[in-house]
């Protein structure tokens, strides 16, 4: 049905009027507008506080599931939704955009872009995307193939769309647009695959291209495009251009209306290992920095940069938040950021001044800050300098994507922490092959070494995974509440006293603000990975998130539910709502197909070449999360087409790539053996101890597997 034909019909049933614009005055008022969250962190602050308190700590035992929307998707969904005047409308899979009725769920609209899934190869962490941006009476989203899009946000129809990455090159697009003074702010990842990261400005009515800021320097056999350019590229040696260089700004972009900045947080290195890319040394400006611009024309201002000549994979690209706290004695504005490099970072947003760096999860890169420099004092060893070493945070960092929350009512930031680390052994400079459709991060990404070595700092150091509240007045936690697994999902602080989050292993909960004490849980049926929202919609207040595995964290290190992975969904909950969840089939798991002929090293070989180039979807040692086919449960027809499905491309077209330029027919042999011999394992477990003890010890065995090829493969996360 044409989305203009749905929305007449909704229109006709009831729905919301959707005549109001989204102008830059209102976009500045948005903290003082209670009732719609209009921008990705609701307003210019990214605070992701609401101030509705109908839904309180004391009411809070009363909220119930109002509604919820199917997709049509398993893949994962990452979107924080925008509510504006009853209408709420979020991404999913392959760039796909829904209106609904924000009281009743209702379909309004739906808009595909129709990206080809030949995409995926160059999408380091699945066909997601993160959200939208609204402005007048457009939304705007950046698509996996590198276009940004206005959509008509009445009718769900294409207004216009404008390529703003090189389509010959290794980008992709999957965080959320920004919106300020009459421009749309665009980044890009794909830093592994061999790219230079950007910011580009586009005039929001019209898509005209303003300007662009580089992150990294370029060949400068090229020029530079500008005096940040040149004086950064004297921090970089070698022929890091070869490579890209990375500094991809894959999510962060946040406008500070009080200074007319616009801040950038700038990725990792490509690659990470710092001695490959930029073998006489140097800070590598503006790696894993945060960059003030003009947003009026794309001029440089100021940066802070936390973890020169990075070599861990320790993005700057998490959430910033904006606010104003008592520091020492007097009034500051700052900027709040906890990303992956594990320090909580407090900074002058006036001069990018650094305040604060405080640990807030178990961090051994680094033994702390020299205040007076901004610099990091580097531990010894840890740099994986010819020696292999373990480091924490892990390459996932202690915070991810997943969004955090700042309440100004308990003056508390609100983390969704990840205490882990990981192994690097670096590839030797001489032996490093830059590949450029696959991931490149210039150390093993699977090694036989790992085993002994990583057990034995697991056994001293288990990961763990955490909501922490975070208090940066006093520089340290507040509070702390355990998960049961890692990679928990996005934060939401509200006015009534509650933070809520979703986890990974299947629960929406809500949290009291101010002592961590959980007193809601409702059962989501699968993963909760995105940051929830809070709207009012005819008096009434509701809080709505995302539900969905998928992306790299879960596609990575997989999961097994008792049951098979539904559809992803929106769910939106109120004080007395009523609804409740289909039931979720069970899994099917076939019986396997019988054993090919492969020796001992063959299987080696095989499950080698497979968390290389196959773990980041299908799960580390073939424990897939769901969201796309976890090969041990393959139907008979593929594993007759394994080959031409791996090495003849029978389903690019589907969102599987083709590997003919990295495989070849022997070791895709030795995969296929390897798929199938983990599948005859899992069945045994299965035949064995039935249902209920597989289950038991399936838990272990994918603790112990995620924990391991954490550190063997590279997980991403743009």
């Amino acid at each position: 049905m044409r989305p203009l034909l749905l929305l007449t019909l909704a229109c006709l049933l009831g729905s919301p009027a959707l005549a109001t614009t989204v102008s830059d005055e209102r976009l500045l008022a948005a903290d003082r507008d209670a009732d719609n969250w209009l921008s990705h962190g609701r307003d210019y602050s990214e605070q992701r506080y609401s101030p509705l308190a109908e839904v309180n700590a004391e009411t809070v035992a009363e909220l119930g599931l109002a509604w919820y929307f199917e997709t049509d998707t398993r893949l994962g969904l990452q979107t924080t939704p925008l509510v504006i005047d009853g209408v709420l409308y979020f991404t999913g899979a392959w760039n796909t955009a829904w209106a609904l009725d924000a009281a009743s769920g209702a379909l309004l609209w739906k808009f595909d872009p129709e990206v080809a899934r030949s995409k995926s190869i160059t999408a380091c962490c699945g066909a997601i995307n993160r959200g939208l941006a609204a402005w007048g009476d457009l939304l705007f989203m950046g698509a996996l193939d590198g276009r940004l899009i206005a959509i008509d946000r009445h009718s769900g129809q294409m207004r216009w769309s404008t390529q703003t990455t090189d389509p010959a090159e290794p980008y992709a697009i999957t965080g959320a647009p920004r919106v300020a003074r009459g421009k749309v702010f665009i980044g890009n990842g794909g830093s592994e695959f061999g790219t230079r990261g950007y910011v580009s400005a586009y005039d929001a009515a019209t898509g005209e291209f303003a300007w662009r800021f580089y992150t990294v320097p370029g060949n400068p056999a090229d020029g530079f495009e500008n005096e940040a350019m040149a004086r950064a590229a004297e921090t970089w040696s070698g022929e890091w251009w070869r490579y890209g260089g990375g500094g991809t700004v894959w999510d962060s972009i946040v406008y500070d209306p009080d200074f007319n900045q616009l801040y950038l947080g700038v990725g990792n290195g490509a690659p990470h290992n710092r001695r490959i890319r930029s073998p006489g040394g140097g800070d590598n400006l503006f790696l894993t920095s945060i960059v003030a611009v003009d947003p009026d024309t794309g001029e440089y201002l100021w940066h802070y940069q936390q973890v020169p000549g990075e070599t861990w994979d320790y993005t700057a690209s998490q959430q910033m938040t904006l606010a104003e706290i008592p520091w020492q004695g007097a009034p500051r504005k700052v900027i709040l950021h906890a990303p992956k490099a594990g320090f909580v970072y407090i900074i002058d947003r006036a001069t990018g001044k650094l305040l604060s760096a405080e640990p807030y999860t178990t961090v051994t890169w680094a033994s702390g800050y020299d205040m007076d420099s901004g610099r990091p004092r580097e531990n010894p060893g840890q740099d994986y300098a010819g020696e292999p070493a373990m480091v924490f945070p892990s390459a996932m960092g202690g915070h991810n994507w997943h969004p955090m929350a700042y309440s100004p009512d308990t003056g508390l930031l609100y983390i969704p922490e990840l205490d882990m680390g990981m192994l690097y052994d670096e590839i030797a400079p001489v032996d490093y092959q830059h590949l450029k459709r696959h991931y490149n991060t210039g150390y093993e990404l699977s090694h036989e070494t790992y085993s002994q070595r990583f057990t034995q700092a697991m056994l001293r150091h288990l990961p763990k995974s955490h909501l922490l509240a975070w208090d940066p007045v006093r520089q340290q936690a507040a509070w702390k509440l355990p998960h049961p697994n890692i990679h928990n999902g996005g934060v939401l602080a509200t006015g009534g006293n509650l933070v809520f989050q979703g986890t990974s292993d299947g629960r929406f909960i809500a949290v009291q603000a101010d002592n961590g004490k959980l007193l809601w849980t409702f059962e989501a049926l699968n993963s909760v990975m995105a940051g929830p929202v809070s709207y009012r919609v005819n008096g009434e207040q509701y809080v709505a998130v995302a539900v969905g595995r998928g992306g790299a964290l879960t596609m990575n290190t997989g999961r097994s539910f008792p049951t098979g992975n539904p559809n992803n969904r929106i769910m939106a909950f109120k004080l007395g709502g009523s609804a409740s969840l289909p039931a979720t089939p069970a899994a099917e798991r076939p019986a396997p197909p019988p054993q090919l002929e492969a020796t001992a090293a063959d299987l080696e070989q095989g499950r080698a070449a497979f968390n290389r180039y196959c773990a980041r979807c299908h799960g580390a040692d073939v424990v897939g999360d769901g969201s796309i086919p976890d090969l041990r449960y393959l139907p008979a027809v593929w594993h007759e087409n394994f080959a031409a499905v791996v090495l003849e491309g029978l389903m690019e077209q589907a969102g599987m790539p083709r590997f003919d330029d990295v495989l070849d027919a022997a070791q895709v042999g030795q995969i296929h053996a390897y798929i199938i011999a983990r599948a005859h394992e899992d069945h045994a477990l299965r035949q064995e101890q039935g249902w209920l003890g597989a289950m038991k010890d399936y838990a272990t065995d994918i603790s112990a597997r995620v924990a391991a090829w954490l550190v063997r493969f590279q997980v991403r996360d743009d």
